[in-house]
């Protein structure tokens, strides 16, 4: 009976040993998660709007030697951003949030972008994800997909001078019209939120959700 309650203890013993190296090591995960999220400044991200976003790619790109150009908002071809180096690189930059992913729309339009600006590769750049459909015409078409992590990893290996949190704070969001009663609307802070809400307040009390919560 002994040799058997040894048996038992000495597997209740592994098992138990087993659990505790599991969990030390979603512990240094989760940890080293956290402190790479912070140094990319995905957080900042978040919040920006798509031209905030698109002025933090620019000034990324810069700083690895390209010249970037945002493109006009109309007539853009499929890209918001050229970059031009040794290589020249079409972008597509999507702020969106968690819940939402870029579609193939995306890549198409990239990808006849790549083709107009005579560039020599085409990038979707997002922080959030792709669907399965977008992820099979850009590997069909040649397209660079940078998601969430990528973008992450890309980041904290350039690390830029600019911030995302100085872009975030100090690049008024593009120009939007309220919804509700058609004034303009602007850049407000509460509770140490920045969002943008109706410059009719407190007349109007509509406040953009894309950017107070996502």
């Amino acid at each position: 009976m002994d040799n058997v309650f040894q048996g038992v203890f000495y597997l209740f013993l592994i098992i138990l040993l087993f659990k505790i190296s599991q969990f030390a090591y979603r512990v240094i995960r989760e940890r080293r998660y956290m402190k790479e999220l912070a140094q990319s400044g995905m957080p900042y991200i978040d919040k920006m709007d798509g031209y905030q976003f698109e002025v933090y790619l620019r000034a990324l790109f810069q700083q690895l030697g390209y010249k970037p150009q945002i493109t006009p908002k109309s007539g853009d071809f499929g890209a918001d951003l050229v970059m031009k180096g040794k290589e020249r690189i079409v972008i597509q930059a999507k702020r969106y949030s968690a819940k939402n992913r870029v579609s193939l729309s995306a890549v198409q339009e990239v990808y006849a972008a790549k083709a107009y600006y005579k560039a020599n590769q085409a990038w979707v750049v997002t922080n959030s994800y792709f669907t399965k459909q977008a992820k099979e015409l850009a590997a069909a078409c040649d397209v660079i997909l940078v998601d969430r992590e990528d973008l992450q990893k890309f980041i904290n290996e350039v690390n830029p001078v600019f911030k995302a949190r100085e872009i975030f704070e100090n690049i008024t969001p593009e120009p939007r019209k309220c919804p509700k009663c058609g004034q303009d609307l602007v850049v407000r802070d509460g509770n140490g939120t920045r969002f943008l809400g109706c410059s009719a307040f407190p007349e109007c009390r509509h406040t953009d959700e894309k950017i107070n919560k996502q």
